[in-house]
């Protein structure tokens, strides 16, 4: 199974809709490792490692997000596998 890492930037109405808190769910559920954090400019970004359906999984969801969210733009910089310990994680800044 071919393990993968991907760059993601979510724009619109995406902070205050709890989408780092769902977004951590979703990784959780895929057996994900990464983080996702609020940016300044509104937007929200985040970073998953591992199995390349899984991560695909995750930035699907992304295009939705929670029912709260009005997302307008997913920008995705896909990488190489770097084996970040296991465990999604919010970061507050």
């Amino acid at each position: 199974m071919r393990k993968v890492s991907a760059h993601i930037h979510v724009y619109g109405r995406v902070q205050g809709v709890f989408f780092r808190a769902n977004m951590k769910k979703v990784a959780d559920t895929l057996g994900l490792s990464g983080w996702v954090r609020n940016l300044p400019d509104g937007s929200v970004e985040a970073y998953a490692e591992g199995p390349e359906e899984s991560v695909k999984k995750l930035v699907e969801w992304c295009h939705t997000g929670p029912p709260a969210a009005r997302v307008e733009r997913v920008d995705v910089e896909w990488g190489q596998y770097t084996g970040l310990p296991s465990g999604f994680k919010v970061r507050w800044s």
